[in-house]
This record gives structure tokens, C-alpha cells and sequence, in this order.
């Protein structure tokens, strides 16, 4: 027994490194003097040379200068809580004093520096920063901590003692509250965002309480892998592309704040998965500029900073592909609240001419929310572009989107996802929007359950919560990109087998293929099609969408008798989102039972027509 304990011991060292490391607490050295957040004193001239160098970093910096002007005639935030949320008067917050608290570092001028002070005193005098949503905390913490320790030397004494307090009292001592700090043992983006902001504030007045201070970090550096590995195996962000941009930009600020102080990260950027998951973010996007918003998330993409510290850390600035435009062209840049990391992570001299196209046309990635993204081209912005998915609706901000999928052709997206209705519309209004069982009130809400996603439906029930769909075969072979899917744990108890197939096939049109087994009784099958096109149905088989002067065919290779169908996407509750110039189009079969039928429909723009349309066999024999 001895030795087996012992074994144990050495075995979780080993596969635990990160865990294995001590924490700050173990740190015996003097931080930095003020300022130590992000960027330490004189390393702006770096960011001035780089300015100096180069038109991404030049803009960039406008950018964050042309804000903070606007700013100069503002009033400070007031205290508003909207619903049981702060947040959007914290990010606010955060957005003001970051990018004042830049724009005085790097100019000079102090009515920067004063007008982000009246921010902070305006904040800091709240009667508290709303514990009970505690991602407001957090992110009001960051906002404090980053203007206390940047102005530093241009703060008068009374108001650093008035942001002092305010960090200790309403930032980190409410984090020691058990019935405020459930995040600590959380997956999700609420761990790396709530760790993030306590940090911030640990550090800024380390000197002042430096054992608070100790035990917010150590504690921190101990409870965020618990996030950080759901980007294992291979990068895929579990809650989808609007809460990657959330959580991964809040992990990047932790990581870059205790690197900047302590010398390293305690391994933490070296979890499985982690570094791969720029990778996932990038091809998230297709060639329109949306993204593939499964979950609950937004359809635009848009600027995320952290990628600017993945592209240097990895020395593969590919991945700015897509942020480099962001920065030209996306006028709401501006309103980013983490504006500045992007200059301090990434500005240098020559990367401009580092940011080439990516080579890899196919990204698949397992974990929780298994997902496959495939294009044609990242040059062409007619190109055919999928992303199909896996996973479970168990999954934090999950829906029942299992097999659902996103296609954009000819510049087009033909298939789309509704993505996210506000939290706040449906709290409002009682809906109890969190519950995750099979029954939950959740997946009554219009755009949260399969029948409004690109899926299957099998007998009119909802998928099954607690299954489970792994992508189990993909292939990045040009003629014939494809991603297959086992779908048959989140619809068991209502069909023996269910897998689907997705495929661009000779970098011309889509193919979806679901192979099915029934059971002992006749089965309905429902096929569906979301889309923002003008949908005419032209035959017992097919039907044609029409959107921006494009179109495509729909055809119904399989079953042989199908009724072809449009839904309507009127949402049958007071408290649902409208979706004007949306339809659903597909079909229902009434499936034999125990029978073993497939359903195959392709997808062909209008680019390909003309050319030979071949229907792939059978899913074991897509190579």
C-alpha cells in the first residue's frame, strides 16, 4: 500500500505539473515598483518604436488616443444595476481607465491622467461593486488596479487611499466570501475572468497587504487550470467564439500579469490545449467576416487582443490574419475595454510582413464541444466555408445545436445559427434561463433548442442533455474535406444510431450526410435548414435560396420520399427574440422501423452549377 500511495504521488506530480508548482506565496523577492501591471516603467518606448515603425501599430494607438479624447467630456459611470447585473457599468469602467491610464503613459498629457482619476473616484465610492454577480466585481477590480498602479505617480495621496481601500474592501475581501466565490471551482470563463480581476487587484497593492495579496494569487494560480484545461486536447473552446473572446482574453491578462511580476507563469501556459487554441479562434471566422456562433454567442467577429500574445509566443503571426483587418476596417475597435494589450503583446518592428495567409484550410478539435472547421480558401471571399459541431447541450451556455452546422459560399452564408438572445430579456421575464436537466425551462426558449438548428429532429422530442457526440473521422484532403460526427448519444431513447457526415467536396459544393438506425417502431424524421435567403421550393426534392443577388440549390438525394417543408421562425413566446427574414427550410420522412436508412442532402452555389455533382457513398467509405 505504501508503495502504491508513493507511486500515486510521483505519478500525479508528473501529469500535474502546473498544480505541482509553488505560488506566489513562495515568491521572496520585491515586485517591481509602480507601474508593474502588463508594462513595466520605460517600456513604452518600445511601443513608441514600433508606433514609429509600423501602420497596425500606428492605428491601433489612434485609435486608443481618438477614444480617450471622447472620453475627456464624459461623466463618470454611475451605479446601475440591470437586472442582477453591474457588468455593463464595470466594463465600461475598465474600457475608460485602460485606456486613459495608456493614453497618459504614453503622451504626457494629464487630463488623461485626471479625467481616468474621476473615473476612480467615482467607482471606489459605490456603495459596493455587486458581489452577487461577481463577474462585475472582477472586472471593476481590474479597472481599479490598473489605473491605481499606472497613474501611480500622478495620483494624489487621498485618492490612492480611496482606490486602495476600494480594491481591498469591494474587490478582494468579497472574493473570500464562500457565498461569492463559487467561480473558484468553475470551468468556465467565470473562473478566468473573476481569477484575472482579483489578481489585478492582489498585485497593485501587494505592498500595502501583501498577505491578502499572497493568498488572492496563490489562491488564483491553484484554481484557474481548472478552466484552463477545457481547451484540451487540441484548442476548442467549449463555450464557442463570443466566450472565448471573453475567458481566453481574461486568461492572457492573468498569464501576462504574473509573468511581468513574478519572472514566469507557473507552467500554467503549458496545459494541453491551451497554446493551440488561436488556432481554433481563427478559423472560427469565415469568409463573410461572421463566425461560427454556436452557443450562446454573437454572429459578427471581431478583434481579440490575446491573439496578438499567441502570435508572438508562437511566433506565428498567421494568426493575425484576420486581426490585422479588424484594425483597419472595424470602426468599433475603439470600444474594446482591452484595446491597449494588443500594442503591449504584439508591437514590434517587421510583423506586418509576418502576417501571411494560413496554410492549413481544415481545424479539428475534440474535447467537450468537439467542432470541425473547413474552407476553400482563406484568399477568396467567395469561398465555401463549414463548421459543424459535436458536444452536448450539457455544456455551459450550451444549446441543443448537436450536428448543426454553418455554410457560407459565393460570399454568402446559407446556413446560419441564431446564436444568442440577451440574458437579460429572457430573466426579465422570468424565464429561469440557467437550468441545464432535460426539462429545464431552457430549451423551451425559441433559439436554444434543435428544432431551430441545422439538425435533426427525431419524432418532434428535444435532444438528450446528458448525451454526448464525438467527431470520430476527419479529412483535410482538398477534393474532399470532411468531418464526421456520432450523434447517437444525444438522441438515444428515440433512434438506435445516428451519424452524420459533412463534406466540401471538390472545393465546390457541401454535402450532409446522416446515416440512421431505427428501432422497433416507425420513426419521423425532421431535416433542418436555417436561413436569412428567400426560399422557393422547385420540387418534390429540392428547393432554391436567393440572398445578395446569389443562390444556391438545395437537393434531397435520400430518402426517395420526402415531404419538403419551410417553417415558420415566429417565436411562440412573449419572451423569445423576433427573427425577421429568417425560414427554415428541409424536409420530414417517415422512416420504416428497423430499417437503416440515410438522409443526403447537397448544397451546391451557384459557382458550381454546371459542373458534375457526385453524391458520396456511404460514411465508412469517405476516405
Amino acid at each position: 500500500m505504501v508503495k502504491l500511495v508513493g507511486l500515486l504521488a510521483v505519478t500525479l506530480w508528473s501529469i500535474c505539473p502546473v498544480l505541482a508548482q509553488p505560488g506566489a506565496g513562495a515568491y521572496a523577492g520585491k515586485l517591481p515598483d509602480h507601474p508593474r501591471l502588463l508594462l513595466l516603467n520605460g517600456e513604452e518606448a518600445g511601443i513608441e518604436k514600433a508606433i514609429a515603425a509600423e501602420t497596425i501599430w500606428k492605428e491601433i494607438h489612434a485609435r486608443i488616443l481618438a477614444e480617450s479624447d471622447a472620453l475627456l467630456a464624459t461623466t463618470p459611470v454611475e451605479r446601475v444595476v440591470v437586472g442582477r447585473r453591474l457588468l455593463a457599468k464595470s466594463r465600461e469602467c475598465l474600457r475608460r481607465v485602460f485606456l486613459l491610464s495608456y493614453a497618459w503613459r504614453m503622451t504626457g498629457d494629464e487630463k488623461y491622467a485626471r479625467r481616468a482619476e474621476e473615473e476612480l473616484l467615482a467607482v471606489s465610492r459605490f456603495t459596493d461593486w455587486n458581489p452577487s454577480h461577481f463577474l462585475d466585481v472582477a472586472e471593476m477590480t481590474m479597472a481599479t488596479a490598473i489605473g491605481y498602479d499606472w497613474l501611480q505617480s500622478v495620483l494624489p495621496d487621498e485618492t490612492r487611499r480611496v482606490v486602495r481601500e476600494a480594491i481591498l474592501r469591494k474587490g478582494l475581501e468579497p472574493s473570500l466570501d464562500p457565498r461569492h466565490s463559487g467561480w473558484l471551482k468553475a470551468s468556465h470563463n467565470w473562473n478566468q475572468v473573476c481569477n484575472a480581476g482579483m489578481t489585478y487587484g492582489a498585485i497593485a497593492i501587494f505592498e500595502d497587504h501583501p498577505d491578502v495579496a499572497r493568498q488572492i494569487i496563490d489562491r488564483s494560480i491553484e484554481s484557474i487550470p481548472l478552466a484552463m484545461r477545457d481547451y484540451g486536447p487540441d484548442g476548442a473552446y467549449p463555450e464557442g467564439y463570443g466566450y472565448w473572446g471573453y475567458g481566453t482574453n481574461f486568461n492572457v491578462m492573468f498569464l501576462s500579469a504574473i509573468e511581468k511580476v513574478f519572472g514566469k507563469d507557473y507552467g500554467l501556459s503549458e496545459t494541453p490545449g491551451f497554446k493551440k487554441t488561436a488556432a481554433y479562434l481563427l478559423h472560427m471566422t469565415g469568409p463573410s467576416g461572421d463566425c461560427f456562433n454556436y452557443s450562446d454567442s454573437g454572429t459578427r467577429a471581431g478583434l481579440n487582443p490575446a491573439m496578438f500574445w499567441f502570435a508572438r509566443r508562437l511566433n506565428d503571426y498567421s494568426l493575425l490574419w484576420l486581426e490585422k483587418d479588424y484594425v483597419t476596417t472595424d470602426r468599433s475597435v475603439g470600444r474594446d475595454r482591452l484595446l491597449p494589450t494588443a500594442l503591449i503583446w504584439g508591437a514590434g518592428e517587421g510583423v506586418s510582413g509576418k502576417i501571411t495567409a494560413p496554410q492549413a484550410t481544415v481545424w479539428v478539435g475534440g474535447g467537450k464541444n468537439p467542432v470541425a472547421l473547413m474552407r476553400t480558401s482563406w484568399t477568396d471571399p467567395g469561398a465555401v466555408f463549414v463548421g459543424v459541431k459535436g458536444g452536448s447541450p450539457s455544456v455551459n451556455h450550451a444549446h441543443m445545436d448537436i450536428g448543426s452546422f454553418v455554410m457560407e459560399a459565393d460570399g454568402v452564408r446559407w446556413a446560419m445559427d441564431f446564436g444568442s438572445q440577451d440574458y437579460h430579456s429572457l430573466e426579465s421575464k422570468g424565464v429561469a434561463l440557467w437550468g441545464r436537466d432535460q426539462d429545464s425551462q431552457r430549451w423551451q426558449v425559441f433559439r436554444y433548442n434543435n428544432f431551430v438548428h441545422n439538425t435533426l429532429t427525431i419524432d418532434g422530442k428535444l435532444q438528450q442533455v446528458s448525451g454526448f457526440a464525438p467527431i470520430y473521422r476527419h479529412s483535410d484532403n482538398p477534393q474532399f474535406r470532411h468531418a464526421q460526427i456520432d450523434m447517437t448519444g444525444v438522441y438515444q431513447g428515440q433512434i438506435e444510431k445516428a451519424r452524420r457526415g459533412v463534406a466540401i467536396v471538390d472545393q465546390k459544393y457541401v454535402v450532409v450526410r446522416d446515416e440512421l438506425e431505427t428501432g422497433p417502431a416507425e420513426t419521423t424524421l425532421r431535416w433542418t435548414l436555417l436561413t436569412a435567403a428567400d426560399v422557393r421550393i422547385t420540387g418534390p426534392h429540392s428547393a432554391e435560396l436567393s440572398l445578395k443577388g446569389r443562390k444556391l440549390e438545395l437537393q434531397v438525394r435520400e430518402p426517395a420520399k420526402v415531404i419538403m417543408k419551410t417553417w415558420s421562425t415566429e417565436p411562440p413566446h412573449d419572451y423569445d427574440a423576433p427573427n425577421p427574414g429568417t425560414t427554415l427550410i428541409g424536409f420530414e420522412a417517415v422512416l420504416p422501423a428497423n430499417s437503416r436508412p440515410a438522409a443526403v442532402v447537397l448544397l451546391v452555389p451557384e459557382r458550381a452549377a454546371g459542373s458534375p455533382i457526385k453524391e458520396p457513398g456511404a460514411l465508412a467509405d469517405w476516405p
